[in-house]
């Protein structure tokens, strides 16, 4: 078996339950067209059972999603170290505005 890529949208089955936060497609419905949210598997509270909560919604006023609101999931991008980035060849940069190379005096 592969290891899946991480890149892609995983069935909800295989996501993370343990309170990361998760990108989710949320099916369109009558409540609104789809939809990208994110959100983390959690008791909100006053809730007896865990289920996947919006991380935006307020703490009076939770956004849960049943499992069948939810087609797919990724984990949300990271932002890499400075040191883990590919190098950028010279070639790709463009070129100094040459107006911008002593500053511009203001």
């Amino acid at each position: 078996m592969t290891k899946p890529d991480l890149n892609e949208w995983q069935p909800m089955k295989t996501a993370p339950q343990d309170g990361s936060r998760i990108l989710v497609t949320v099916r369109a419905s009558e409540q609104g067209p789809a939809e990208v949210d994110v959100v983390r598997w959690t008791t909100a509270r006053d809730q007896a059972e865990p289920a996947w909560l919006a991380t935006d919604s307020d703490a009076d006023a939770p956004v849960i999603y049943a499992e069948a609101e939810l087609a797919s999931w990724m984990p949300l991008p990271s932002a890499l170290s400075r040191s883990r980035m590919p190098p950028i060849a010279k070639s790709e940069l463009p070129p100094p505005d040459p107006g911008e190379i002593d500053g511009s005096s203001i």
